[in-house]
């Protein structure tokens, strides 16, 4: 399943949360989750309330006095001490490292020096946990978005008086698209800017996607429009009339422990490489090497070269863009034995593949102790029952 991120109004923790709340986090499981971190001193609550004429979800969270502030360790610290999931304690840490990593730069200080102040409260850690434990628990493959309306004036933080944006949020959005459509306030936080720096794969249009869901996070103020974040969930689906460009990038490297490979593809795959892969080949004086190959979209072009630059031994990349078509796709969960398993299905002219998602099967294989196999063939098993019930 992706996800559309419509930020016209700008984007905040509490937004985010509100709009994955409306769009179908049920709010007990979301404190449920956020119960196994060692927090207290808060409540958390939602309600519907109405922006311009839009309804949309409102996230509360009420503070005991008192709150200390953290240093990236301790908030570190707390999120691995908790019984999240582990892609949620991943997802979670990384935005509050690339927090710490603007923080650092803006304030000229070694990292260990950092204290957040507003982002490292608790209402700050249930917005940043919590959208990551969201997007989880929702079966969010990839988050897309729009360009950032960031607004313009000037905030008081704890810092002091600070213009709009702030520079902690300039710092994140570096090499994002952001505009100003005049609106006196400040529409991107640090920690909204923080988030979706971190999870968004790609900033732009709307991407070809066939609509299954929407809903609408609800700012704290009431604008002249509707102060609101929309997400829109789907599955991808391109058709023939909807090719999309790519980038293939390439380079070829004869001087670089292969141990490094994995870190670079998981770097690009992170970022919004659509695949990476590798091709042994030889280079002049018959040297064997390796062809190191990424294939994303046209906009990710700038960052993925400076990964694959700062990453390994090559001095250039070379790149072509190409036009590629892709089968209709959809997500589809079925019951096994093993538990609930994802599989990617693709229609084509009347016929329909189907693959288990691998790491569903191997997180069931692991939890189940059984071989990696015999859990992909009952997912397998279950899809085909359930088509061809659907046929009788």
């Amino acid at each position: 399943m992706i996800a559309f991120l419509d930020c016209f109004s700008g984007i905040s923790g509490d937004m985010l949360l509100g709009a994955l709340i409306d769009v179908g986090l049920p709010i007990e499981e979301l404190r449920a989750g956020l119960a196994t971190l060692p927090l207290t001193g808060y409540t958390i609550s939602a309600n519907t309330v109405k922006r311009r004429m839009i309804s949309a979800t409102k996230v509360m969270v009420d503070l005991a006095d008192g709150q200390p502030s953290r240093g990236p360790r301790e908030v570190a610290a707390l999120i691995q001490s908790s019984e999240l999931p582990e892609p949620v304690k991943e997802t979670a840490q990384m935005i509050f490292a690339r927090l710490a990593q603007a923080e650092a730069t803006i304030h000229g200080l070694p990292i260990e020096q950092i204290h957040f102040h507003e982002v490292g409260a608790v209402d700050a850690i249930v917005d940043i946990v919590g959208a990551a434990y969201g997007l989880h628990h929702l079966g969010i493959d990839s988050v897309h978005c729009s360009p950032l309306n960031v607004g313009h004036g000037f905030v008081r933080t704890s810092h002091g008086v600070l213009p709009i944006p702030a520079p902690a949020t300039v710092r994140l959005l570096e090499g994002v698209p952001v505009y100003d459509s005049g609106i006196e306030a400040e529409l991107v936080t640090p920690t909204g800017a923080a988030i979706v720096s971190t999870i968004a794969r790609s900033f732009g249009t709307l991407p070809p996607m066939r609509v299954t869901a929407s809903g609408y996070g609800a700012g704290g103020k009431d604008l002249q429009q509707p102060n609101v974040l929309r997400i829109m969930l789907g599955d991808e689906a391109l058709s023939r009339a909807d090719d999309a460009p790519v980038l293939v990038l390439e380079t070829n490297i004869d001087d670089m422990n292969p141990e490094l490979y994995e870190h670079v593809a998981d770097r690009l795959f992170d970022r919004g490489a659509m695949d990476v892969f590798l091709i042994p080949i030889h280079m002049k004086k018959n040297r064997p090497a390796v062809l190191l190959s990424a294939i994303a979209p046209p906009e990710l072009a700038d960052e993925l070269i400076r990964i694959i630059l700062d990453e390994t031994t090559s001095l250039g990349v070379r790149f072509t863009e190409m036009r590629r078509r892709c089968l209709a796709r959809e997500t589809e969960s079925v019951q096994t034995i093993y538990g609930t398993i994802r599989v990617k299905v693709a229609r084509r002219a009347g016929f329909l593949t189907a693959a288990p998602e691998h790491d569903d099967c191997r997180r069931a294989a692991r939890e189940h102790g059984v071989p990696l196999a015999r859990v992909y063939a009952a997912a397998q098993q279950a899809w085909s029952a359930g088509e061809k019930g659907r046929e009788t």
